[in-house]
């Protein structure tokens, strides 16, 4: 099974993921591949696989992307990619944790079948959001402000009701308690006694 983060921007997915994978360390993690600028506090080969555009065309003509995304961003297309480099060997037996976008699930959902990806679709109310992602871009070196106010407004859009709709994403988990939200995600993944 792969259960498979997902949300708007400053969500707290990544906080999420960090706490489900100290509860469930079977959990495999899949790193994927990006061609953005790696921001302070990222490791290569852990938060993501940093790379050049001229890497991610190889491994996209080798045949090894599941899924792409790109976002044209104010820096330029940034381009972030689910690659088969071994990561995820047998979805039906193991179970993986992975962060996206709802495009991405769903071109996952594709590639590996509906029953072998469980939406895990986390909300926050967008002032609540708003206040997060400030806060996370003042701390940065050079902040992106101009950025993240175009990450918050494709959301609207990548996120929309129609399209959770179509993707089937029916449950959502709030996350304005971290320990609830965790113990909901828990409950309905078949490890609440952790």
């Amino acid at each position: 099974m792969i259960y498979y983060l997902m949300g708007k921007s400053a969500s707290g997915k990544d906080t999420i993921y960090r706490h489900l994978k100290k509860r469930c360390p079977t959990w495999r993690e899949v790193v994927l591949y990006t061609t953005r600028p790696i921001r302070d506090g990222e490791k290569d080969g852990e938060t993501y696989h940093f790379i050049d555009d001229a890497r991610m065309d190889c491994l996209e003509h080798a045949g090894k992307v599941i899924e792409e995304r790109v976002y044209h961003t104010v820096y330029g297309p940034w381009r972030y990619a689910t690659v088969d480099d071994g990561q995820i060997q047998d979805p039906e037996s193991m179970e993986y944790l992975m962060i996206g976008t709802l495009e991405s699930y769903c071109k996952m959902r594709e590639y590996f079948g509906r029953s072998t990806l469980f939406p895990l679709y986390i909300e926050v109310p967008n002032e609540l959001r708003l206040k997060r992602a400030e806060e996370r871009e003042l701390s940065q070196q050079v902040p992106k402000l101009k950025e993240m106010h175009r990450r918050f407004q494709a959301d609207e859009i990548d996120f929309s009701e129609d399209r959770l709709r179509q993707a089937g994403i029916i449950k959502r988990y709030q996350n304005i308690n971290l320990e609830q939200c965790i113990y909901e995600i828990l409950k309905d993944t078949g490890k609440p006694d952790i």
